[in-house]
């Protein structure tokens, strides 16, 4: 393991070289380790470029660029004062941590991309600041700024900062035994900096972004609308079932997105628009999980989901062709949006089976699952208009996809038929929905689900449409439309929600 210790202390024989003296000692003989003072370097510390990248590099700048590629794990030390790091530290990180070294700037997605990814550090300070008084009334600004602003933005896993207060007033024994528990700490470290903890908080977090929570609540409130739908007509509605189908649609829903994952690969690697619901999560991408990893997730994933249908069917009494039916069509569904050999997202038909999966499929799965039948009416009219709700969105998230998607021949509408022809499907879509609830409020059963759903949605859809037709006038719409997707994806929530909670009173 390399380790790199930075002191940016602006002094010499300051206390934080007494740190990175006691650090040095601490480290086992398996650590190859390099420290860097940045009191003895010659650079300007000051950008006078317009380009910091641009700017000439000096010998000490490039070397320092060195010993951080080569280094697994970075140590700052260095003093607190007014808030933050020295003024030397600061200049350190504008001259060193440029664009094309330390990140790069891309055109869609978050805007940047970090390029000190896998490498840890850490930070130790010392200040005169009761450490209570930082954190809690000025709030933490140097570690806050360190932490996010400008070791997280490139790359890095930022294991500990630890802060050494208050300094001025400490005691000489106070100080050793801040310098022997640094030291101690040091030697701890040998393959890792990371304990075991944090390695597996780390890998908990990545699956966690690998399987898009965010996703999962239009499904659920699907299923729910199925199930609190059969006991508003009349069907018993029954607990242990409900979670048990509760159960086996999380777990099909994570085999879906994380086939997607791997499926889409070629695309989302291509992709410059990535954005929280769009571009995939990248975690293959980015490196963060490997192919291997997410097959296994799968297997995983679809293991727990048949399980738990196998016990929902155990348990359920009768009806058992037509569940099966509803549950093989949304497995080939659902699996098989991209999924081979059917990839309905490669064939242009991706948008129309989220639509129906999210909808129909689920709503009737719930129904079914609490004694309900095929052949009654109420599940396929309750779920119309959310069908039609989603598919604005759907359809405009392939929006910041499209080159993406062309380059791996993924046909989605927005690749067949271009940008100005899913953002007017988008806007026929929106007023479907709002004419399908209209429809259904006329008859009396449904009066009560749909109650007040009309006074939000209309305006919602005025304001979808308005947003989709400037999209549309403008010749230079940007490929990101977060506030598009964001409007299109709080509409279809008055379809899903409003309908449960009157269901469920």
């Amino acid at each position: 393991m390399n380790i790199l210790i930075i002191n940016g202390h602006p002094r010499k024989g300051s206390f934080s070289e007494a740190i990175t003296n006691a650090y040095v000692s601490g480290l086992s003989n398996s650590i190859h380790s390099e420290t860097l003072i940045l009191a003895d370097l010659t650079f300007n510390p000051n950008v006078i470029h317009h380009s910091p990248k641009a700017q000439f590099h000096e010998q000490d700048i490039n070397h320092a660029k060195s010993l951080l590629t080569w280094a697994d794990h970075v140590v700052f030390i260095y003093p607190t004062w007014w808030g933050t790091m020295p003024a030397l530290l600061k200049g350190f990180f504008d001259r060193v941590f440029t664009e094309g070294f330390a990140f790069n700037e891309i055109e869609g997605g978050t805007g940047y991309q970090p390029l000190l990814k896998g490498k840890t550090a850490e930070a130790i300070t010392t200040m005169d600041t009761p450490t209570w008084v930082y954190n809690l009334i000025y709030r933490a600004p140097g570690h806050n700024c360190l932490r996010r602003s400008i070791l997280k933005f490139c790359g890095f896993h930022v294991t500990r900062i630890v802060t050494l207060a208050t300094l001025k007033s400490s005691t000489l024994s106070q100080r050793e035994k801040w310098l022997n528990k640094i030291e101690t700490r040091a030697s701890k470290i040998q393959n890792t900096a990371l304990s075991k903890r944090q390695l597996i908080s780390i890998k908990i977090c990545l699956w966690l972004k690998a399987i898009r929570l965010q996703f999962y609540p239009m499904a659920i409130v699907a299923y729910c609308l199925g199930a609190w739908g059969a006991n508003e007509a009349g069907y018993y509605f029954k607990q242990d079932l409900f979670w048990m189908g509760l159960g086996w649609i999380f777990f099909l829903e994570v085999a879906t997105v994380l086939i997607n994952e791997k499926a889409d690969y070629l695309t989302d690697k291509q992709n410059r628009y990535f954005g929280p619901f769009t571009g995939g999560s990248r975690v293959i991408v980015d490196d963060l999980l490997t192919f291997s990893e997410i097959k296994r997730g799968i297997s995983i994933a679809l293991f727990l989901s048949f399980l738990f249908l196998t016990v929902l069917f155990v348990n359920i009494s009768g009806n058992y062709l037509e569940i099966l039916i509803a549950c093989s069509s949304l497995i080939i569904l659902a699996l098989g949006y991209t999924a081979w050999p059917l990839k309905f997202s490669y064939r242009t038909m991706g948008e129309l089976v989220v639509g129906i999966t999210h909808s129909f499929s689920l709503v009737i799965s719930g129904y079914l699952f609490m004694g309900g039948h095929l052949s009654d009416a109420f599940p396929w009219l309750l779920s119309l208009p959310l069908f039609l709700s989603i598919l604005p969105s759907i359809i405009l998230a392939g929006i910041p996809d499209k080159d993406a998607d062309q380059l791996a021949n993924k046909k989605t509408l927005t690749v067949r038929f271009g940008t100005n022809t899913s953002s007017s499907l988008a806007i026929v879509f929106t007023w479907l929905a709002v004419l399908a609830v209209t429809i259904l409020t006329t008859f009396e059963v449904y009066t009560t689900i749909f109650s007040i759903v009309l006074y939000f949605i209309i305006p919602h859809a005025i304001l979808l449409t308005g947003m989709l037709i400037r999209y549309k006038q403008n010749k230079d719409s940007k490929k990101r439309i977060d506030s598009l997707l964001i409007a299109a994806l709080t509409y279809l929530m008055w379809f899903g929600i409003i309908p449960l909670i009157n269901l469920v009173k």
